[in-house]
């Protein structure tokens, strides 16, 4: 959860939603009429979802370049934004989540002021996941952001809707995307779901790999350089290195991957990823990339994990990693290994971090 999920009291939404021709075909035309429906008459859509817009009222359509955000969650990287907004070629900003606020809003305008538009979207259920409204305002930006919050509720509101086709069609379309927290969860291949009735921490998972609270899901969303990887937010504060030892083994065990790979991330802190797999930090804090060799020695129900020698490499925002290469520059390479649920580190002071 970021500074921004905590605002206060949601504005009045807009009198003046955008209205765009995007694609060809009379499908597009009639979710056009259908947002200027909208925007006149809010009670004609009987709308579940709620809508927040800053900036001008009219779509614009702009060169895009692709590229993906991964934030650890905290106080929101500045840098980040404004590298989206690049990406955007000064097109229309949105945000989604379940809950919150429009907090982002003057947030990102006052950081990307050439911007056509920057709105926010709360799609909390799947009903308004599937509203036609909710899907033109989507297939309408030029970059996207997913917030904080909790991505049980993306994947139980968002999953095999509309939403997902249309975040998926947006991705392929060349647009920036990004979230924090647990938009940042939701953007990997394989994802940590936290569909139970309480998250998982690393002593827990040591304990017990296939815990009752570890729920792992896949396929939310299709970014490419992202296939093949599960990643977690909040890394170093919320001392998560031992869940997602855990999550990997799982992942094999799973049959997802003959060699699970991760990406975690810590507060304050953003992963920046070209389509070419180049990627480069911004904030105050650290970025790891985890592989394990292959299977886990000992993965079972209600056993200490044991899961040895896996390579991590550490950067900061004198670092970068390449993801199509797997291979970093400027950064920290050591290992860190389960034996029955205890954690060691081949680095020189013993720190699996």
């Amino acid at each position: 959860m970021n500074g921004r999920v905590q605002a206060a009291t949601l504005q009045r939404p807009v009198d003046k939603c955008k209205i765009s021709f995007f694609s060809e075909g009379p499908m597009k035309a009639f979710a056009a009429m259908l947002l200027m429906l909208c925007a006149v008459s809010p009670a004609f859509c009987a709308k579940q979802y709620s809508y927040f817009r800053v900036g001008n009222s009219g779509d614009v359509t702009t060169t895009t370049t692709p590229g993906t955000v991964l934030m650890g969650g905290g106080t929101d990287v500045d840098a980040a934004f404004q590298w989206m907004c690049q990406r955007s070629g000064n097109g229309d900003f949105l945000v989604i989540r379940a809950t919150g606020t429009d907090a982002y809003n003057p947030y990102i305008q006052q950081l990307c002021p050439g911007e056509n538009s920057v709105a926010t979207l709360i799609i909390p259920n799947r009903t308004a996941a599937s509203d036609p409204f909710v899907i033109a305002a989507i297939q309408n930006a030029e970059a996207l952001w997913i917030a904080g919050g909790d991505q049980s509720n993306y994947i139980n509101y968002w999953q095999g809707t509309p939403v997902e086709q249309e975040l998926n069609a947006l991705i392929a379309r060349g647009a920036p995307i990004g979230g924090t927290s647990a938009g940042m969860n939701v953007l990997a291949q394989f994802i940590y779901s936290a569909q139970a009735s309480q998250a998982i921490t690393s002593s827990e998972a040591l304990a017990d790999p296939f815990s009752k609270y570890i729920t792992l899901v896949r396929d939310f969303v299709n970014i490419s350089i992202l296939q093949g990887i599960i990643d977690d937010p909040h890394f170093v504060t919320r001392d998560r290195m031992g869940r997602d030892l855990a999550f990997m083994c799982r992942v094999y065990t799973n049959g997802w991957s003959s060699a699970p790979r991760g990406i975690a991330i810590d507060e304050k802190t953003a992963l920046l990823i070209a389509a070419s797999g180049n990627a480069t930090v911004v904030g105050s804090s650290t970025v790891y990339f985890m592989q394990a060799p292959g299977a886990p020695q000992v993965c079972q129900p209600s056993v200490p994990l044991t899961y040895q020698n896996i390579a991590v490499y550490r950067i900061n925002a004198s670092g970068s990693f390449n993801l199509s290469m797997w291979r970093g520059k400027g950064g920290v390479a050591y290992t860190v290994s389960a034996n029955a649920g205890v954690l060691s580190s081949t680095q020189s002071n013993g720190s699996i971090y």
